[in-house]
């Protein structure tokens, strides 16, 4: 266990898998205070446990990023827990990719609730204590998707502009509260797996043939933390050297 690096109070939506796991194992290793949000709770269960006995400090708490309830008792239990919350990554997301005129209207509905409602909600979970401590650093999971339009995605990469435009509105009205928006590339994870659409699902298995290791996305989150308050690393992109997306 790492605990050279100030530890601070971190949460992670999205931590049953690919990249929110893997940042709640980079982040405990380095001694941070973590606290997984997920549906899947057996899997933050599995995964709490494990680096609890690597000597990590880890809890866990079933979570629904739809939910602006269920985000403020995630936030509650944190702070009961740890303490006050220093750092939240919004990583939850969705990608049931489809063209357009596939009229998945029920996908697409799904991609906003998940993917801004649920950034909008952890905002406004931690936002009035850090406010109030005048310290504190939003992390918003974009994507490569949120910079450039691919057919059969657009509502989704919609969504992640979305999550560029709510980040820097953020860091735009605040001097106190550090906000950083990680855009990664394509890496491997469950995200592709919930595609319905053949049309879009074979797209990305050629999409997905040069991809990163999601721990390649926990150190870029991680470096953004270990900054002193008065830095902030506003955006990061993260893609496979060898890869032209």
């Amino acid at each position: 266990m790492n605990t050279s690096t100030l530890s601070k109070t971190v949460l992670i939506t999205g931590a049953s898998s690919g990249i929110g796991e893997a940042t709640a194992r980079h982040l405990v290793r380095q001694g941070h205070r973590v606290v997984l949000g997920a549906r899947r709770t057996e899997r933050l269960q599995k995964l709490a446990e494990q680096l609890r006995e690597e000597g990590g400090q880890v809890a866990f708490h079933a979570l629904d990023v739809t939910r602006l309830d269920d985000m403020t008792d995630f936030v509650a239990f944190a702070e009961t827990t740890f303490g006050p919350v220093d750092t939240i990554v919004n990583n939850a997301g969705v990608m049931p990719l489809s063209p357009l005129n596939a009229l998945k209207v029920d996908e697409w509905d799904r991609m906003i609730d998940v993917n801004v409602r649920g950034v909008l909600h952890g905002i406004a979970a931690v936002l009035p204590g850090m406010e109030s401590r005048g310290r504190g650093h939003v992390i918003n999971v974009s994507s490569i998707g949120g910079h450039a339009v691919s057919p059969t995605a657009a509502v989704y990469c919609a969504t992640k502009y979305a999550v560029r435009a709510i980040s820097d509105g953020l860091r735009q009205e605040t001097d106190k509260i550090r906000v950083t928006v990680v855009s990664p590339g394509v890496v491997e994870s469950e995200l592709a797996d919930a595609i319905s659409d053949t049309t879009a699902r074979d797209a990305m298995k050629a999409f997905r043939r040069i991809a990163l290791q999601p721990e390649a996305i926990a150190r870029a989150i991680a470096y953004a933390i270990d900054q002193p308050d008065d830095v902030d690393v506003s955006e990061l992109i993260v893609r496979p050297t060898s890869s032209p997306y």
